[in-house]
């Protein structure tokens, strides 16, 4: 069943990324979720939850649906069906959220939600260039503190692009290595490509960290029932994930134990 939600603001992100506000909340809604956002006449795509109370979305423009969604203004609807899927659980006290690309937008709000519950956060965002860094200044804007300590939260950014255009030139897991040696968290929550989250599935191997990672796929109908969103053979070994596991349903987050 869709609700409807009006936008009352639009914050653009970068050059092909808006967030949109709507005026409502999401009831139940949880970090790593995900809503069916659906045009009249434009038709229905998956968007990750981006905050809750209010629904906020972000939108990379990267197709026809997506760039409906880039012309509207406040005041516009949107009809979404939602909250879907399995969102990150927050384990421990001390976590480690990494994004690659776009796939930041769940994780302020996830960090946003540690930090109200009192835990530290350290965040690794790798991108292209500098144009493409999403959400670092937010992530920033949440730090309460610069201090380590177990009575006070805090949050730690690091950014790597693979042209050093920002932060530290290379791939995001050489700041997943160095957040793991300053500070070894007590689980890895991450979203982003598939190469990216392969790589990091090896990694928290080696270190034995328990790790949640949000898996990216084809979602057509967000029910289970079409199949389209079942990730391929080889995907699959690597998360841990046996055959039939369907991003849209059982998904998009998946807990490996450390």
């Amino acid at each position: 069943m869709h609700q409807t939600f009006t936008v009352t603001d639009i914050r653009t992100e970068n050059y092909r990324t808006k967030t949109f506000i709507f005026d409502k909340p999401l009831p139940g809604a949880q970090p790593g979720q995900y809503v069916m956002a659906w045009l009249p006449d434009v038709g229905e795509k998956p968007f990750s939850i981006a905050g809750a109370d209010p629904l906020a979305l972000m939108v990379v423009a990267v197709g026809p649906f997506s760039g409906a969604l880039h012309r509207l203004n406040v005041g516009d609807r949107v009809w979404v069906r939602g909250p879907l899927g399995r969102g990150f659980a927050l384990r421990g006290r001390h976590h480690l959220l990494v994004g690659g690309g776009y796939g930041v937008a769940p994780l302020l709000f996830l960090a946003r939600t540690g930090l109200a519950a009192g835990h530290s956060v350290d965040v690794c965002i790798g991108a292209r260039t500098a144009e493409d860094v999403l959400l670092a200044g937010a992530f920033e804007k949440e730090a309460v503190s610069d201090q380590r300590s177990a009575l006070s939260p805090f949050i730690v950014v690091r950014v790597t692009t693979d042209d050093g255009s920002m932060g530290e030139k290379g791939l995001v897991t050489q700041a997943v290595e160095a957040a793991i040696a300053a500070h070894r968290p007590d689980c890895v929550y991450a979203c982003g490509p598939v190469p990216m989250l392969t790589a990091l599935a090896r990694l928290c191997q080696e270190h034995g960290l328990p790790h949640q990672f949000s898996w990216e796929a084809h979602l057509r109908c967000g029910l289970g029932i079409c199949g389209s969103c079942e990730l391929d053979a080889q995907t699959r070994q690597a998360a841990n994930l046996p055959a039939g596991w369907l991003v849209c349903k059982d998904g998009p987050v998946h807990g490996v134990e450390g």
